[in-house]
């Protein structure tokens, strides 16, 4: 049996949270590619992509077998979990220099650091390894590309050390085991980093989102209006304000036309037949609909339920 084939290289496997794992370095090197198209392919070990020069592309097989493309530029890099289907493109003119590591893990001695115990130590490491993802893109202020050239400098010399030696089986070493734990924390704090800052983008674009549907509600809006008022592709729109908020921006904004609704209905004498037109709902049978399902009563029945509770106010004693 193939050698990788005894190890899972899965960062996010439970086990490397539970018992005594190190990693295992199965390839690293530098490669300048041109004009290339890789297959398809997949390997029992995490790899990581770093460009150095130039740009690429790969395309990322996803469970559900739809694929993601990831363009990747000078200062980013790649990490692909271990059994992730994924292929390599360089564009004819446009070479890639990149550095690249595949790793997995096996077990250690006693006395060892281990992912186990930096999960427990460092935050950003427990959160990155009990969140999987099958690929992860992230851009680099050259802390992660220092820290791998040092790893494979020093694992090319612990290599060659291992031949002049007439060695069988790879000494890593602490000095290889301290840069990838330095190399894994910094990927982890990155990508801690991204998530933050992607949640204050989405936040920022909820926010415009609401505000738009509070100053627009009087008016036939549509996701394609509200999409562009917020300079977002509608889909993409639907999919982060639902996620943040828990409703569909369409479920959101009859929301806020029916609290209007209930309000004008309430406090106005606003004749019933002309609410619609101030919440946005053209057709008045649309409206009765839609205030029914969202209050249990018609329009009518519910003015006057709010004018029975208003005539038994007791009156105040002088």
């Amino acid at each position: 049996m193939d050698q990788t084939q005894s190890f899972s290289g899965s960062l996010f496997q439970e086990r490397l949270r539970t018992e005594d794992w190190g990693p295992r370095f199965f390839a690293y090197y530098y490669k300048q590619w041109h004009d290339y198209e890789m297959a398809y392919h997949t390997h029992d070990s995490t790899e990581i992509m770093y460009i150095i020069t130039g740009m690429c592309r790969v395309d990322v097989m996803m469970a559900d077998g739809s694929s993601e493309q990831a363009v990747l530029k000078k200062g980013q890099f790649i990490l692909l979990d271990a059994g992730v289907p994924h292929r390599l493109l360089v564009q004819d003119g446009v070479p890639c220099r990149m550095l690249n590591v595949e790793f997995g893990f096996a077990r250690t001695t006693s006395g060892q650091l281990t992912l186990r115990q930096l999960a427990l130590e460092e935050e950003a490491v427990h959160h990155f390894v009990t969140h999987a993802t099958p690929y992860l893109v992230l851009p680099d202020p050259e802390e992660v590309y220092h820290t791998m050239k040092s790893l494979v400098l020093e694992l090319d010399q612990r290599t060659l050390h291992r031949e002049a030696r007439n060695l069988t089986s790879l000494e890593q070493g602490t000095l290889v085991r301290t840069l990838f734990i330095q190399l894994l924390v910094r990927i982890a704090r990155l990508r801690g980093e991204m998530e933050r800052s992607t949640l204050d983008q989405t936040e920022l674009y909820v926010k415009r989102t609401i505000e738009f549907m509070h100053h627009n509600m009087d008016r036939n809006i549509q996701m394609k209006d509200i999409a562009a008022a917020v300079n977002l592709h509608p889909g993409y729109l639907h999919r982060i304000f639902r996620n943040y908020m828990q409703w569909t921006p369409t479920d959101y904004l009859t929301m806020l036309r029916m609290e209007k609704a209930k309000m004008l209905l309430q406090q106005t004498n606003i004749p019933i037949s002309e609410i619609s037109n101030y919440v946005g709902v053209g057709s008045r049978q649309y409206f009765h609909m839609l205030f029914k399902k969202y209050t249990g009563k018609t329009p009518v029945q519910y003015r006057g339920s709010m004018e029975r509770i208003e005539w038994s106010y007791p009156e105040e004693s002088e």
